[in-house]
């Protein structure tokens, strides 16, 4: 086996191709890195919107709670199997899209109102006011999720928002949800939002809290079966789950696509940069086999030097990335339509891939210079 110390000591030797071969490296692993980065952040953002023990209720034939339409009648009997928690409740709430324009003037975009009773705050724990105060009931008082607070022209404290003419929504506060989807929403009072709409009979859903996640399969039933209503019941949880799928899945394919192509190109610059070093170390190679190495030490020694220099790139890309986790990106949640803001998630599980990639990718670039390599005739690279 050739000394690893030899490797390390002609990639130091080469410099400047080392460099320019492990930035390039870098480049495609920070590409796949911020996609696996990205997908993680909208994954993360629409399952904690979620509870497993909240059941979700919507009129049978909606994939959304902004296609569906429940009347108000059919509340208290959701309430009525014993499968619901007598602590945790019930809330009916109803969504509407508006179009609002950006604060620095660069174009308009739709954001999420949800309407929601008195009780909605503390149907989940996990809303927590950051600044100013809740809305009071009964009044035209909302407060915005802070992913969006000041990215809309009146979404700030004190500022005002129109539903639909003469009915403005005046923000009092803003939030924070646990980094979900919330963030990305204005909530208003139930009732004053409904009858701004003249939607006064109806709510787009239900959510129900039982009194374990096990339970759900006996509440579904319960619901689904009853003749006196069609709706459709499923886990809060799975609702938000499904989003993730449909509107990640995008935008992760794209930025896979364009790792897929660029690591073709980085690949093929890591052959060209082995062929062009095992051209000038012909000697070198041809006095290892006369040292007695064999061919396949020869080959495994170019293939190691190859993964090192891949792994050297993987590393800079890796570190570059977390760059990223500062950043929040606006896109459209396919599902709403509506504006919502994603950060850039770094996990380990990330890193590690990122790393294996780049392993990959010099295992692949380096397969071919060291076969090569392996070849030389000890013989006539003494006489070169």
């Amino acid at each position: 086996m050739v000394p690893i110390r030899y490797n390390a000591q002609s990639l130091v030797v080469r410099k400047i191709t080392t460099l320019a071969t492990a930035l390039g490296i870098a480049l495609v692993v920070f590409v796949f890195a911020g996609a696996l980065m990205f997908n993680e952040g909208v994954n993360r953002a629409l399952s904690t919107s979620g509870r497993a023990d909240t059941a979700m209720i919507l009129r049978k034939g909606s994939d959304a709670e902004l296609t569906s339409a429940i009347g108000n009648d059919y509340l208290g009997l959701f309430r009525g199997p014993a499968q619901v928690s007598q602590s945790g409740g019930m809330v009916g709430e109803i969504i509407v899209i508006i179009t609002a324009d950006h604060a620095d003037d660069s174009g308009v975009s739709n954001v999420l109102v949800r309407g929601t009773p008195a009780e909605g705050l503390a149907f989940r724990p996990e809303i927590k006011i950051t600044s100013g105060r809740a809305p009071r009931p009964g009044t035209n008082e909302a407060i915005v999720g802070q992913s969006i607070a000041g990215r809309f022209k009146g979404m700030t404290a004190g500022g005002t928002i129109n539903l639909r003419r003469n009915s403005p929504l005046t923000i009092v506060g803003e939030f924070a949800a646990a980094g979900s989807t919330y963030e990305s929403e204005v909530w208003g009072d139930l009732d004053y939002v409904r009858n701004s709409l003249g939607r006064q009979a109806v709510v787009s859903s239900a959510r129900v809290r039982l009194n374990s996640p096990a339970d759900f399969d006996a509440y579904r039933v319960a619901i689904e079966t009853d003749k006196r209503f069609s709706m459709k019941v499923m886990r809060e949880s799975d609702y938000y789950e499904k989003q993730s799928q449909q509107t990640a899945g995008f935008f992760t394919a794209m930025g896979l696509g364009l790792a897929i192509m660029t690591s073709i190109a980085a690949m093929i610059g890591a052959a060209i940069t082995m062929n062009g070093a095992i051209a000038h170390r012909t000697r070198e190679i041809g006095t290892l086999r006369a040292l007695g190495f064999s061919r396949a030490a020869v080959l495994w020694s170019f293939l190691i030097e190859a993964i090192i220099l891949a792994g050297v790139g993987g590393v800079i890309g890796s570190v570059a990335v977390l760059l990223l986790s500062f950043l929040k990106v606006p896109l459209i949640n396919f599902v709403t339509f509506s504006e919502i803001v994603i950060r850039f998630h770094a996990t380990p599980a990330v890193f590690v891939k990122a790393l294996v990639f780049s392993g990959f990718m010099g295992l692949l670039g380096g397969l071919v210079p060291a076969i090569r390599a392996s070849r030389v005739s000890p013989v006539e690279a003494m006489r070169g």
